[in-house]
């Protein structure tokens, strides 16, 4: 793998989660419902919740680090690094977590479904085949995982404190007030357990794959294994 041909294909995983994403936001913007049966709410509320959504903070984070490989497929600097795999392991995620909780509660279809596929699917999908075929590897660290965690974690501790305050959570299994304290518990418990186990195979693969596409790592030296 050569950097012109990583190069290409970051720039295809990036036009992807782009396109996917803003899809969806002109579909929210236009008035259709995400994951919800009733009119949607007003703009700034339809916004906000959008944006709330682990996936679509997923996306963007896949998208973004995609677009700055595409013009660097080398780069390593040790804050991008923690972008980087925050996105992997998010995106991935994303789609676990669809297929096998949300996908059974939903019933779109058209455009929505369209939008559905792309954000929950193939862009995972996409993602992790442009990571395995074109890295760049090896960037995870230790150190990397736990700045990387932050995320996940500040987001659901966001989300459960604004969802008391207005009544909205992005997905049911956060709704305490239909599903009860304990079985919220026990999802974000499950969750973390995921993105723990995540974090650990990504670091693993990273250090077992080939070093992809290239050797040059920007920024201090960091010791691979953490």
């Amino acid at each position: 793998m050569t950097p012109e041909r990583a190069r290409r294909v970051h720039v295809v995983v990036a036009a992807v989660a782009w396109f996917a994403v803003a899809f969806q936001l002109l579909l929210v913007v236009t008035g259709d419902p995400v994951l919800v049966e009733d009119d949607p709410p007003g703009m700034v509320a339809r916004l906000y919740r959008f944006f709330a959504y682990f996936t679509i903070q997923s996306n963007l984070l896949v998208a973004v680090t995609s677009t700055v490989l595409a013009r660097d497929p080398l780069l390593g600097r040790r804050g991008w690094r923690v972008a980087r795999v925050a996105g992997l392991v998010g995106i991935t995620v994303t789609g676990l977590v669809h297929f096998f909780l949300l996908r059974p509660l939903l019933d779109l279809e058209g455009a929505s479904w369209a939008a559905d596929k792309l954000l929950h699917m193939v862009v995972p999908v996409l993602a992790l085949a442009a990571w395995a075929w074109a890295g760049p590897r090896p960037r995870i660290t230790a150190r990397t995982s736990a700045y990387a965690l932050a995320w996940p974690v500040v987001w659901v501790v966001w989300t459960l404190v604004v969802g008391r305050v207005d009544g909205w959570v992005p997905y049911p299994f956060l709704d305490a007030d239909e599903e009860g304290w304990g079985a919220v518990a026990g999802a974000c418990a499950g969750i973390t357990v995921l993105f723990l186990v995540l974090f650990v195979v990504f670091g693993w693969l990273d250090r077992r794959l080939p070093a992809a596409p290239g050797p040059r790592v920007d920024g201090p030296a960091e010791p691979v294994r953490g």
